[in-house]
């Protein structure tokens, strides 16, 4: 009965604290047209504090998504064009030797922000990608023999375009690994493209201006940790993971020969943190299995190797998910 009273206390709190979610949505609404998956999983990631990156053909707004959010949000924000003469201290900064004082200086690179987004992350060489692996697990930079912090909310929101090989490298699977979340967008409905037109050619783009604070956004995130995750639900991620590495332990023999690896731990730490965030969006102080099967995607496409007899057949890592969610009992 103790617990009933807490969940529906908690649940009062967190309807209250996520209000906020609102405005934010309103917000984006206002400049993107429908893609309201997007737009969840932005907040999925802000809330839970985890990196995004964003894959779909050219013109589905992924940078005016990302933009959108952080005018939303009254922070600093950066925008890394990633191109493929870029070098890692275009990134993270470098140390300038300053002649009147006869020691080095270190400048600081765009990577100090709260929200920066890597444009196009996949037009860079691995060097110019790894450059953001420390920033985006320690949430710290070491340039020459200083480590400096990274301001408070800090995410990396980046985007790749799926349909060009010419000129584009491969995420190197450690690189793509630290991203919470890999969504694909498609494009808009029939009746969304029409408004498209309509309000692009009426010429008047519309202004947000920020509707929450970084020092809210920072207390969400605490109230996001107090998000009621039961034992059942926990054994439910834990075995959607071990489902991805051991499928034949499942009934899924069948998807053993596809996998190369499956969910690393950081994968069950994702899911957790996702479905926490999407029930506090719902406005809900507890997780129920619909919030890790609304996540699950997201969470997992970037995480399963597939091997070449999946190429072969043209089985995605998007299929071998579903197989997975359709067959692990759910509590």
């Amino acid at each position: 009965m103790a617990e009933a009273i807490d969940i529906r206390e908690l649940n009062i709190r967190i309807e209250q604290q996520s209000q906020f979610v609102t405005n934010l949505t309103l917000g984006m609404n206002k400049v993107i047209v429908g893609q309201k998956h997007l737009i969840d999983s932005l907040l999925i990631g802000l809330l839970s504090d985890g990196h995004i990156l964003l894959e779909g053909v050219p013109g589905l707004a992924k940078t005016l998504a990302i933009k959108t959010l952080a005018q939303l949000i009254d922070s600093d924000y950066s925008r890394i064009q990633f191109t493929p003469d870029l070098l890692p201290a275009d990134v993270v900064g470098t140390q300038i030797y300053s002649q009147k004082d006869e020691t080095f200086q270190v400048k600081k690179g765009p990577v100090f922000a709260n929200f920066v987004l890597a444009d196009e992350i996949n037009r860079a060489p691995a060097k110019v990608q790894s450059a953001l692996l420390e920033a985006m697990q320690e949430h710290q930079v070491t340039i020459g023999e200083h480590t400096f912090k990274l301001p408070n909310p800090f995410l990396v929101m980046a985007t790749q375009n799926p349909i060009e090989q010419e000129g584009t490298y491969q995420l190197p699977e450690a690189q793509v690994d630290r991203f919470m979340l890999k969504v694909v967008i498609d494009y808009p409905t029939l009746e969304e493209e029409k408004l498209i037109i309509r309000e692009n050619l009426a010429g008047q783009m519309p202004v947000v201006t920020p509707v929450v604070s970084k020092e809210e956004i920072i207390e969400a995130r605490k109230v996001v940790n107090e998000v009621y995750i039961d034992e059942k639900i926990e054994q439910y991620i834990a075995n959607i993971i071990f489902a991805s590495r051991y499928p034949e332990r499942y009934g899924l023999s069948n998807l053993k020969e596809m996998m190369t690896f499956g969910g690393s731990p950081r994968a069950s730490i994702a899911l957790a943190k996702a479905a926490r965030a999407y029930a506090f969006i719902k406005h809900r102080g507890y997780v129920v299995p619909e919030d890790v099967r609304a996540v699950v995607h997201d969470v997992m496409r970037h995480r399963i190797g597939l091997s070449y007899e999946a190429e072969a057949s043209n089985i995605t890592s998007e299929e071998i998910v579903s197989q997975i969610i359709n067959k692990v009992e759910v509590p």
